[in-house]
């Protein structure tokens, strides 16, 4: 029996069950976990989505996002739901430590783990995995456990409006490499169930604070150093510079592809301060891997193209670390 038969054969029965996903969720991770959602509740099933941490103000608008429990304002009820559970579903990330204190409560759960996810090497704790790295996006993967299950036909507009959000995002608008013929196959099939494509765009991607615009003009011309031997973008932020401007939870988010957009840079970093931490975001072009380098270094990981990880040193310090690590891969970085 495959994996999709016996979870198949789990939701035959009324479950109590909990979805998660990592801490300060993106497009993608509220996307799947919202599709998925939507769909077992269309199943009668009783369930909950937790997230460890809030997320942006630009995907409060996701439908379900209402039903949401964050769990760092809710401890208590989270926790008593996550001992309750007999399924929990475990979507858009590959390690526990990524939920943050939640982690631990899902960890010491009994109930059997489904993980659905795209992330370089998982850990061992799922009871199953629909995972697959060359996937674009865990909501992908949502769409294709649909199907394996034969249930890709009860998608109706609702479930098909969060799952073309995680793909959208995570492909960055359907540019990344991973945004094959598939993925553009499953978006079609999302666009014939009558979502507003246009609208989804509209208010992710054009509904900006004049603060956050404010601050991305800043960061390019005040804060982006171009490193051209090694073909390097990096912007670095302090913490009273982000709050000058006001900055909140997902205003940075995809602050850190604009040097990417210069012609000859390879890799592109956004440091940045927050709350006792500095958190690192890179992106690459073609072959050269930033999740070996946040891996190794950083503690993180992520994907080869994309990759995030975090340093207890000041701004100034882990940007003279990352440009000493990328020195080492001068050949990589500039071949010439």
């Amino acid at each position: 029996m495959s994996a999709a038969s016996e979870v198949k054969f789990l939701l035959s029965v009324p479950q109590k069950i909990i979805i998660t996903t990592h801490q300060r969720p993106d497009g993608d991770a509220i996307g799947s976990s919202l599709g998925l959602f939507h769909y077992l509740k269309k199943k009668n099933q009783e369930v909950h989505f937790i997230s460890p941490t809030d997320y942006p103000s630009f995907l409060k608008w996701v439908p379900g996002t209402e039903e949401v429990l964050i769990f760092e304002k809710e401890k208590a009820k989270c926790a008593e739901l996550v001992e309750a559970a007999t399924l929990i579903f475990c979507l858009d990330f590959n390690k526990l430590y990524r939920l943050d204190e939640l982690g631990r409560f899902i960890e010491n759960s009994k109930a059997p783990k489904i993980l659905i996810d795209h992330h370089l090497e998982p850990d061992g704790f799922p009871s199953f995995q629909f995972w697959r790295v060359s996937a674009s996006s865990t909501s992908e993967l949502v769409y294709e456990f649909l199907a394996e299950m034969n249930e890709d036909k009860v998608i109706d507009p609702v479930m098909a409006t969060c799952l073309y959000t995680g793909i959208l995002t995570d492909t960055d608008r359907f540019r990344v490499p991973t945004t094959s013929p598939a993925v553009h196959r499953i978006v079609a099939s999302l666009l014939e169930k009558g979502i507003d494509h246009t609208a989804v765009y509209g208010n992710i991607y054009e509904s900006y604070t004049e603060n956050r615009l404010r601050f991305w003009g800043f960061c390019v011309t005040e804060k982006m150093d171009i490193i051209k031997e090694l073909n390097a973008g990096i912007i670095s932020i302090e913490r009273p510079e982000m709050n000058r401007f006001g900055i909140q939870l997902g205003d940075t988010e995809g602050l850190v592809n604009y040097p990417l957009w210069i012609d000859h840079v390879k890799v592109s970093a956004l440091i940045m301060e927050r709350q006792g931490e500095v958190k690192l975001s890179l992106r690459s072009k073609g072959d050269f891997s930033v999740e070996k380098i946040c891996r190794e270094h950083f503690g993180g990981g992520g994907h080869r193209n994309a990759s995030g990880g975090t340093s207890y040193t000041s701004v100034k310090e882990t940007k003279e670390k990352l440009i000493s690590i990328l020195a080492l891969q001068k050949s990589e970085l500039n071949p010439s």
